[in-house]
């Protein structure tokens, strides 16, 4: 026989399957032959018969009493709720001593910051809708003067390209 892979290490004697069936029948008709008279299995008297009764009573079903394990679970869940809800009460009244600032101690600036860095989705118009007119008079716009330093910053900030405003220092 041929070997199919060199790393297999069984292999079969020369001629076996030739002479194969002629070693079974000679074996099979020797009288001393090794298999056993009687079976290996037994089933116990009347086991068929009284199969289907025994899984009848396996499969009854009895009602057992349901204990919880957890029956103060809600009345814990209640109370600790109310607790923070006490806690909670306290803790909002406890720094009742500080005064809230008034629009009058915010600094205009800091209203210009916030207005320039945060979007209010506001538009001009909206705002000055919002705005009272009553309040506001001419000598306000008037008054404010702008220094040179302050128009450079706000170009320097607004536009793209600084350089190109072609701003000379004699002007």
């Amino acid at each position: 026989m041929k070997a199919s892979d060199k790393n297999n290490p069984f292999k079969t004697p020369d001629s076996y399957f030739d002479t194969f069936s002629d070693t079974l029948s000679k074996r099979l008709g020797e009288e001393n032959l090794k298999v056993p008279k009687e079976d290996g299995f037994i089933l116990p008297e009347s086991y068929l018969e009284d199969l289907h009764s025994n899984i009848q009573k396996k499969l009854e079903y009895k009602e057992t009493k349901v204990v919880p394990l957890n029956p103060y679970k809600t009345y814990y869940l209640v109370a600790a709720s109310i607790a923070a809800l006490v806690l909670l009460v306290l803790g909002l009244n406890w720094n009742t001593g500080q005064e809230i600032p008034s629009w009058d101690a915010i600094a205009n600036t800091d209203i210009e910051n916030y207005f320039d860095h945060n979007d209010v989705g506001l538009t001009s118009l909206e705002i000055a809708e919002v705005m009272p007119i009553e309040d506001l008079k001419i000598t306000n716009f008037l008054s404010s003067e702008l220094s040179e330093e302050d128009i450079v910053d706000y170009l320097n900030e607004r536009t793209d390209d600084f350089e190109k405003l072609n701003l000379e220092e004699n002007e």
